[in-house]
């Protein structure tokens, strides 16, 4: 028999151990003994059935609720830009029709779209550049006696904005302003609800002038008529000297050349219209002290009011040169000697040759 321990037969090395052997008489049993040591089961307690069994049914249950919710979380979409109203974002902010999800508990199939990120924006009282400009010339016009009105600011940079709550209320002032009159720069600090937001500015100060802007097209001859034209403000450094700076005193007047809408006029673009025009029949007037005559006459050219202009006697088929003083009118002037002559004869007269 074997002397010492018993190894277990079941291990797989049993048969290559080399173990001591001892002397055995005729008839003995020398086979092994081996012992089989039972394996240690426990039964499964009541407690461990029912929790299996409780989650069992709990899986189940959630199973059976969630699977209608996936159905209809088909719909769901990531929100791709999020404007947040207060301090605090909600899934709701988030995932468009999540509220209708998250009542049967289920939030699967969400469609993204492919995007990685949201983008998340806070409502914000914008001032862009026209509040700034604003507020950078009433510092001007009070610190330092320039016209508001007369004046713009060009900001540096890219249109400047100043971002501030919702509810600050108010309009933007500025502040530790500086002016240099020689170079026309401009620096402050333009601040909003006494300065709980601030934003520091500088620019050029533009003098404006105030001139005439064509608001339609007119061919040459057109006249100007009211609403033709309107004044604007306009860098005086970018008009030309002779610009028109009223509407009043070119109205009735007619282009001397094409003219396009947004032309600023200028003083020789428009011109009283003629009154009396080249070929046309006119009343030639001799007029002195004692004498006043007219006669028919034909104009040789076309000339406005004021205009010297050349004109035939029909009568004598003389060329006179007449100043036109109305419509078909001309003055023909005597001569200084004929009126020194008229002055002295006390004798008036009036005659109209046909």
């Amino acid at each position: 028999m074997y002397a010492g321990m018993h190894p277990d037969p079941l291990d797989p090395d049993f048969g290559t151990l080399d173990l001591p052997r001892i002397a055995a008489g005729a008839g003995d049993d020398i086979s092994p003994i081996v012992r089989r040591v039972p394996r240690r089961v426990m039964p499964l307690g009541a407690a461990v059935i029912l929790r299996a069994l409780l989650a069992f049914l709990t899986f189940a249950a959630l199973g059976a609720l969630a699977i209608p919710a996936m159905a209809r979380a088909e719909g769901l979409r990531l929100r791709g830009d999020v404007t947040a109203r207060g301090d605090v974002l909600t899934l709701a902010d988030l995932v468009e029709g999540i509220l209708d999800a998250a009542s049967a508990l289920g939030l699967s199939g969400l469609e993204t779209g492919g995007r990685l990120q949201i983008a998340v924006q806070r409502a914000a009282r914008r001032l862009g550049p026209p509040e700034i400009e604003a507020a950078l010339k009433r510092g001007l016009e009070t610190g330092y006696g320039l016209n508001a009105q007369n004046i713009a600011v060009r900001l540096d940079g890219d249109g400047p904005t100043l971002l501030a709550p919702l509810d600050l209320e108010g309009q933007a002032a500025a502040l530790d302003l500086t002016y240099d009159s020689r170079t026309r720069r401009v620096a402050g600090l333009v601040t909003l609800g006494e300065r709980q937001v601030s934003l520091r500015v500088s620019g050029v100060v533009v003098e404006l002038r105030e001139v005439a802007v064509l608001t339609r097209n007119l061919n040459r001859g057109e006249p100007v008529r009211e609403g033709d034209v309107a004044l604007e403000r306009r860098p005086r450094e970018s008009v030309a000297p002779d610009a028109q700076g009223s509407v009043t005193t070119i109205l009735g007047e007619v282009a001397q050349n094409t003219l396009t809408a947004g032309t600023v006029l200028r003083v020789t673009d428009t011109a009283p219209p003629d009154l009396v025009a080249r070929g046309e029949n006119v009343t030639i007037v001799y007029e002195t002290p004692s004498i006043s005559l007219s006669m028919r006459g034909l104009s040789n050219d076309s000339g406005r009011m004021g205009a010297v202009v050349n004109v035939v006697n029909v009568a004598s088929k003389k060329v006179l040169q007449a100043t036109v003083i109305g419509p078909g009118r001309v003055s023909v002037s005597p001569s200084p000697a004929a009126r020194q002559a008229a002055g002295a004869a006390p004798v008036q007269a009036t005659a109209s040759l046909r």
